[in-house]
């Protein structure tokens, strides 16, 4: 009777924060070394958003400050075909100075080594670069170079071939002594110096080099500065539609810096997805170490709700606990990411045309730390709200299984605010929801089969145990099912690790296998290109004096596209319905004629025509990417402007090609007897045994031929293998996010386990259980666990780099296993040695002794 009124006044009293948070901070006294271990998970997953949000925001601020210097000018103008009268008018009365450039590719010699080389040779008249310069050792060779016959060489060919400056290169028929070493020019990149080298020359020396004839593949670049405030931006525009007709694109300061953010954002974003992949895996140890923290809780909870502490204050009491943990966290991880965006330009270096600054971004710090708490705490509210469910009588029945409802509605509700938080940040990063959804729903399925394996293997587990068995194997196995065990958790989190690791191994050794195929006896792993009509018959002759085999030799003859069923340039870019790409019609085209197919391409749709009827329309194989750019299928009409003259084709068949496949690949193929009298260049394809004949050869062609060109299969593999190992680099940086983050979770989860199982350590020790024992039991769960986390990731990673292969990259699935083999070892060896560690105290005390410390 006189409890009534203080029960109805104990409802209604309203909640004092000031207490609840001084009953937090006393709780959490003895577990706050634990609680730091928890929300650790999320340390690096803040810091590798907080750098990549602070080299985002600096490189946006350089590119705003350096972007005149990407392209060296005000105004670019560029085409892959002479300007006609009418266009080179308006070219010369452009701009208050002017420059222009000839760019193509072209082996050169270095007559000291007797080596050649594939370069990008670029011939330059005038004073551009107008911003920045052209950098090189020693500095004035960047514009003294242009005052005779010299040369700047990129600094990469210049340590291949052990050359200094004085020394000699030969281009074409003509020789260059070598003014300077070429370190950067502007907009170019690290990446873009191993795949093709430049070397600078005159203009004026250009025609004296032999290289410029019929059919050479050159591009015409002109260079504008405008000294009074000429308003680009609208010059260029109003031009767009003269310089489409003529095949010409245009860049200018600001468009350089539109495109430059473009792709940078589209970097900054990818690398905020592989972070916040690394926060999530964070997270899922973080709710997890939550989850055992409240189940240890259940008696000092179920004490507070005897004493009149409400199921809501309880929950804010615990609440508030994660919430200053969390901010603890997030300041942790958003002052280690300051300190790692140092680190971001010196991984990216080599893909990076600026100068990246590096500066403390506090709106990168603040956003860290503010989506440290918002992750904390959503991930962490899970376990918490089944505070609210553990009532007075836990005291007597310390039963968590009744609290963790799965028909509590607020569970469903935080299920919800997750899968909503990460589409919504995935949005932010992608910046279309499509994607943002479609990214959930990956994150969700890898974790969804991770768990899936992690528990049928539990369960496999179970079964696999029999009673035969020793008592040691038997106990360490049984830990991996019992309660309370830490299998599914570490298997997501470590699995998901290895996986990236493992998935990047086995995709460059797929992309790097692809070429190597080629080297073989029966494939061709040298191409000869530029080879005039004149010069077909003497280049095989010396080709097969060397020894070599004349694999193939192939027409090639250049067009352009007039029309697709009737319909024009004009008509594609009135009429989006048409859904042809404009630049269709502007694109020159290599084509070549033949009877038959290759090994290297499949028909799709239609029948493969490989001679033409006199008098009618010419049937023509297209490549199936090249269809749909121009929304075209078997039987439309094509014309086609050869040197002038108009051809009427139509599709008669279309064809997939592997473009992966080093051979000589077409968009659009003619049949025989239509094109053998129009002007065209041949390639020539053969095999060297080893790279002292490929030097040999190619020395003796670049001396007769000089115009021609030479791709050595050999060095493609050199630059690709570097190339990888580049990206490689950057891929495993961050993956280093997740890596770590895992061994955290690891970690923590370890040393959860640890308080989980001391009991049943010292119930062993008491019973007479040795050190020894309990040490290879303990060795043999942890080895268990550390086996089934590796395995699960690996299995993930040979599912997705099988899928990349068969449907994204189209090549057959073939990769040494070897270095994922290592990772399995490492993962398991690593997952033993700190489950050991974490150990370590309970078998070095005697049971008494852990039993008091824990009490």
């Amino acid at each position: 009777m006189n409890n009534a009124p203080m029960d109805n006044v104990n409802f209604k009293r309203k909640i004092n924060f000031a207490w609840l948070f001084k009953m937090a901070v006393r709780d959490s006294r003895r577990n706050r070394s634990r609680l730091l271990l928890f929300i650790s998970s999320i340390v690096f997953g803040i810091a590798a958003l907080v750098a990549i949000y602070s080299f985002r925001y600096n490189i946006q601020n350089d590119i705003n400050q350096q972007a005149a210097t990407l392209i060296g000018a005000d105004l670019t103008i560029s085409g892959n075909k002479e300007p006609d009268d009418k266009l080179q008018k308006v070219l010369e009365k452009l701009g208050d100075d002017r420059s222009q450039e000839r760019s193509f590719p072209s082996m050169v010699l270095f007559p000291k080594s007797s080596s050649t080389r594939l370069v990008q040779v670029k011939a330059l008249e005038g004073n551009f670069p107008y911003y920045g310069d052209l950098e090189t050792t020693p500095v004035q060779a960047g514009r003294s170079f242009k005052t005779g016959k010299y040369a700047l060489v990129d600094k990469t060919l210049m340590l291949q071939f052990n050359a200094t400056v004085g020394d000699s290169i030969k281009v074409g028929n003509e020789t260059f002594a070598i003014a300077g070493v070429l370190n950067k020019a502007p907009g170019q990149t690290g990446i873009a110096a191993s795949v093709a080298p430049l070397v600078y020359i005159p203009m004026q020396y250009l025609g004296k080099t032999g290289l410029i004839t019929v059919g050479s593949r050159i591009n015409y670049s002109y260079y504008y500065k405008f000294n009074n405030k000429t308003n680009v931006e609208k010059l260029a525009k109003g031009m767009e539609t003269q310089l489409d007709k003529a095949g010409f694109n245009y860049d200018t300061v600001e468009g350089k810096k539109e495109g430059t953010s473009r792709s940078f954002g589209d970097l900054s974003r990818f690398l905020s997805l592989v972070g916040f992949i690394a926060l999530l895996l964070g997270c899922v140890g973080v709710a997890s170490a939550i989850n055992i923290y409240i189940r240890e809780k259940i008696r000092s909870i179920a004490i507070m709700r005897c004493m009149g502490v409400k199921a809501s204050e309880a929950f804010l009491i615990y609440l508030i606990q994660i919430t200053g943990i969390g901010l603890i966290g997030s300041v942790a991880g958003a002052i280690l990411g300051t300190a790692i965006q140092h680190l971001l330009p010196l991984v990216l270096k080599d893909f990076l045309p600026i100068t990246i600054s590096v500066s403390i971004s506090w709106l990168a710090i603040g956003q860290g730390i503010l989506l440290g708490l918002i992750i904390s705490i959503l991930f962490a509210l899970l376990p918490l709200i089944s505070i609210r469910n553990i009532s007075p009588l836990n005291t007597l029945r310390l039963s968590f299984d009744d609290t963790t409802t799965i028909r509590d509605p607020f569970r469903w509700l935080v299920y919800i605010l997750v899968v909503l938080f990460i589409t919504s940040f995935s949005y932010l990063q992608i910046g279309n929801w499509m994607g943002a959804v479609f990214f959930t729903i990956g994150i969700a399925v890898a974790f969804l089969v991770l768990t899936a394996i992690a528990w049928l293997l539990i369960r496999f587990t179970r079964v696999l145990v029999m009673s035969g068995w020793s008592y040691i194997w038997r106990q360490g196995f049984a830990n991996l099912y019992r309660p309370n065990n830490q299998t599914i958790i570490l298997t997501v989190s470590i699995g998901l690790s290895t996986a990236f690791i493992a998935t990047l191994f086995l995709i460059q050794q797929l992309l790097i296998g692809q070429v190597t195929l080629s080297t073989g006896d029966n494939q061709s792993n040298m191409i000869l290109f530029d080879i005039q009509g004149s010069q077909q018959k003497a280049v095989a002759d010396l080709t097969l004096k060397q020894g070599l085999p004349v694999l193939s030799q192939v027409p090639i003859i250049t067009m352009r596209l007039e029309k697709v069923n009737g319909k024009t340039a004009a008509d594609a870019k009135k009429d989006s319905t048409l859904h042809i790409a404009e630049r269709a019609f502007t694109y020159e085209y290599r084509v070549t004629y033949r009877d038959s197919t290759t090994n290297s391409e499949k028909i799709t749709a239609g029948k493969w025509e490989g001679k033409a009827d006199p008098g009618k329309d010419i049937p023509v194989s297209a490549e199936e990417r090249f269809a749909q750019r121009i929304n075209a299928k078997v039987g439309d009409k094509l014309v086609f402007n050869v040197q002038g003259v108009m051809m009427n084709t139509y599709i008669s068949s279309i064809r997939k090609v592997n473009w992966n496949k080093v051979s000589t690949n077409f968009q659009v193929v003619f049949p025989t007897g239509v094109l053998e009298d129009a002007p065209q260049i041949h390639v020539l394809l053969t095999h060297v045994p080893n790279n002292a004949v490929s030097a040999k050869y190619q020395q003796v062609v670049v001396k007769q031929f000089p115009n021609v060109s030479i791709i050595d299969l050999g060095l493609i593999l050199n630059v690709l293998d570097e190339l990888l190992g580049k990206i490689g680099y950057v891929i495993k940086f961050m993956s280093g996010f997740s890596i770590i983050t895992g061994i955290i979770v690891l970690i923590s989860s370890v040393r959860i386990s640890k308080y989980q199982r001391i009991q049943e350590s010292v119930l062993l020790r008491t019973l007479g259980g040795s050190r020894r024992q309990i040490f290879a039991i303990t060795a043999l769960e942890y080895l268990f666990l550390g086996a089934l986390s590796a395995l699960t990731g690996i299995v993930i990673a040979i599912g997705g780099s099988w899928l990349l292969a068969k449907y994204t990259f189209d090549m057959p699935y073939a990769v040494n296993f070897l270095p994922v083999v290592a990772i399995f070892f490492i993962i398991t060896l690593l997952t033993v040695i700190i489950g050991l560690l974490n150990s370590r105290g309970i078998l070095n005390k005697p049971p008494l002794e852990i039993l008091r410390s824990n009490s």
